[in-house]
């Protein structure tokens, strides 16, 4: 292996670390906030970044191990259902962040429409893995639970992610932290 394959390697699992850790940490932050504290969805953050800094492989395993590690350590969020649809649901931001900024030109712009896209496409992933393991659990679930979860009650966490997100990616760029 090259110095400079060796070098990116190294720097991918400590950012992958720092985001996973990020990931048990936050919600403790968050949870302290009345009414808003789980609408922040504190893990999101660190899993976007993690597939824009580190690419889809990392986002795929922070983002599916985080949610069951943080359920099997701190009971929260509890493993059936919601950590086993939170890890779908977050493996497939880490992808989508990652595989849409790599594809779209780097403009800070493009970092805005990978960062929307991949948030949609986190959230179809939830809703059929929703639907999947409440219809194995034999608990209904319809659009209106879908559009309340995914939409209604996420708003404050979208908002918090279009704002720092980008300001984190293009910052890094800047500095030339990532490509």
């Amino acid at each position: 292996m090259t110095a400079t394959k060796t070098r990116s390697l190294i720097r991918n699992l400590t950012a992958s670390a720092v985001c996973l850790a990020l990931c048990l940490l936050l919600p403790f932050l968050t949870g302290q906030i009345p009414t808003f504290g789980s609408m922040l969805a504190p893990m999101h953050l660190p899993i976007l970044l993690c597939g824009f800094i580190c690419g889809w492989q990392y986002g795929l395993a922070v983002g599916f191990a985080a949610p069951l590690l943080r359920s099997l350590l701190f009971a929260m969020p509890p493993m059936v259902p919601t950590a086993l649809i939170m890890a779908f649901e977050l493996a497939a931001y880490g992808v989508a962040t990652a595989l849409l900024y790599r594809a779209l030109p780097k403009k800070p712009a493009y970092v805005y429409v990978s960062l929307i896209a991949a948030m949609l496409i986190g959230r179809a992933v939830w809703g059929v893995a929703a639907f999947c393991i409440y219809g194995a659990l034999g608990i209904e679930f319809g659009w209106g639970i879908f559009w309340a979860a995914v939409f209604t009650k996420a708003w404050p966490g979208m908002l918090v992610q279009l704002i720092l997100i980008p300001s984190i990616v293009l910052a890094m760029r800047k500095s030339n932290l990532m490509v």
